[in-house]
């Protein structure tokens, strides 16, 4: 492979999905009443305010105060569903659990290194992750390998596109000016590397835990990706 850039999930890629559900959505879930006392903030602002806006658009609900959109934010956290406004506030909340050390982010053994000996190779390094780009930077810079934010020149999130649209792929390809041939994409769902494939990257499917084979080319880590 003429590989120049590699773009990688996490969830499932660079970390356990278990390390979502088991640590970072109950901190989000039993914190997310805090953001009642942040509504001062304009970040936080404009996510209640896209909350409200999703919930009748999505929902036909109507909220009314900030304890039904905390509610909301809850309830669509258990659903896990991908929705930026949720996305946005969890990182925040994130923020706070990862600099006060109650969170350390988790990354698979052999992530590091392999970070390490691409970036000493010459390659450009990215991430795609359908959580915001600021939970994607805490859970680097907080791993319990050390932080690794140092290695990844570029971020994206939902903000960009759908991880299952052939379009999404194109933006990035475009944004980080390489030929999407140049372009080697890791992830463990299906769905997102026949998208990336559709677009004219690489792709490569990561084996983590109990993940299926299901595409072209796949691994049990990075270790064995040869470029």
């Amino acid at each position: 492979m003429n590989t120049k850039y590699i773009l990688t999930d996490i969830e499932g890629t660079t970390s356990s999905v278990q390390f979502v559900y088991t640590v970072l959505f109950p901190y989000f879930r039993e914190h997310c009443h805090e953001i009642k006392e942040l509504t001062h903030e304009v970040e936080i602002q404009q996510a209640v305010k896209k909350t409200i806006e999703l919930s009748l658009s999505l929902e036909n609900k109507k909220l009314t105060s900030i304890d039904a959109v905390v509610e909301t934010l809850i309830r669509w956290s258990l659903e896990d569903r991908k929705l930026t406004p949720l996305k946005t506030i969890q990182g925040i909340l994130w923020k706070k659990g990862y600099e006060s050390g109650e969170i350390k982010g988790h990354v698979y053994a052999d992530v590091a290194l392999a970070l390490e000996n691409w970036k000493n190779d010459g390659l450009k390094l990215g991430v795609f992750s359908s959580g915001s780009i600021a939970a994607q930077k805490l859970l680097f810079q907080h791993s319990e390998a050390g932080d690794l934010t140092p290695y990844f020149s570029n971020y994206f999130d939902t903000t960009t596109g759908g991880k299952r649209e052939t379009t999404t792929y194109t933006k990035i390809a475009e944004e980080i000016n390489e030929s999407p041939a140049d372009i080697l994409f890791l992830s463990d769902i299906v769905e997102e590397l026949q998208a990336a494939d559709d677009a004219g990257f690489q792709t490569i499917q990561l084996l983590r835990e109990e993940t299926i084979p299901a595409w072209k080319t796949c691994v049990h880590s990075f270790n064995e990706i040869t470029l």
